[in-house]
């Protein structure tokens, strides 16, 4: 098994000279992402460097409760940052965001690591928590883009909807439309990943696997687990979130919530100010 190359303090000082690469050439074209850039990048980096000091004192213990805290967290602030991302908002949002990536996330999630993997213990930290990282981190873009696509379909095309529901439709078959077109919005991340994995690009679990010392075969068979992880877990949070978010804004007796929708100015300004 080869030896892994130890990256020093150093030589992420060097990696960061792409960063500032990347803000040179925002502030030459002048599209002003200089400072979200360079901030994102202060982010990561004390982000990443926390969790790597907690990953190493979790991956000391024997005790499923500290990675349980660990996940139920990342959970947290992967719901959170998906409400924050669509165009449109309604009181329940954060809730609805929160519930699907932990339902679709820890149901997949424990599909791969207990059923297919079979990790043993069950909660153990170096298989279940970059697991479930992978698949709440990708999840996050597929659901947002799926709540932002509802949304907006609800929100323009409502007289659609409510001509379906004038005519005798179900509450399922007047949402028939904005659903389908959210899960399609919410899956196609996934299938363009897939779609070039191997001829475009490395994804990170193979590259990951092989950096490791794992065998490139190894590493192609952990890399199919995870995209596959990936589409279903994907699929099933689109699904829900458009069910839920669907239930809030259309009632039992067929009425529009309509005043729940609400604008997301600051989006908006921004938008306009490009």
């Amino acid at each position: 098994m080869n030896k892994i190359i130890q990256l020093t303090p150093f030589d992420l000082f060097l990696a960061t000279s792409l960063i500032l690469l990347a803000a040179a050439i925002s502030l030459s074209l002048r599209i002003a992402l200089e400072k979200r850039l360079l901030k994102a990048a202060f982010r990561a980096t004390i982000q990443l460097g926390l969790l790597g000091l907690i990953l190493a004192k979790v991956f000391a213990l024997s005790s499923p409760l500290p990675v349980l805290a660990i996940l139920l967290l990342m959970a947290f602030f992967a719901g959170r940052e998906a409400a924050a991302r669509p165009a449109r908002k309604y009181a329940g949002i954060k809730w609805d965001t929160w519930l699907t990536m932990l339902i679709s996330s820890f149901f997949v999630g424990t599909i791969v690591t207990q059923i297919i993997i079979g990790i043993k213990p069950w909660y153990h930290p170096q298989y279940l928590i970059p697991i479930l990282g992978m698949i709440l981190g990708n999840s996050l873009n597929g659901i947002s883009l799926a709540l932002d696509r509802f949304l907006e379909h609800f929100a323009i095309r409502h007289a659609e909807i409510e001509l379906y529901l004038a005519f005798g439709a179900s509450r399922s078959e007047a949402l028939n439309a904005p659903l389908k077109e959210a899960v399609r919005t919410g899956m196609t991340p996934i299938i363009n990943a897939m779609s070039v994995a191997g001829i475009v690009s490395l994804p990170g679990m193979m590259t990951g696997q092989i950096l490791a010392g794992g065998t490139p075969l190894q590493a192609v068979a952990y890399q199919i687990l995870i995209m596959f992880t990936l589409a279903g877990a994907n699929s099933f949070g689109s699904i829900f979130i458009g069910y839920i978010a669907g239930k809030r804004l259309l009632s039992p007796e067929g009425w529009l919530n309509l005043q729940e929708l609400e604008e997301n100015s600051k989006r908006k300004q921004k938008y306009k100010m490009k």
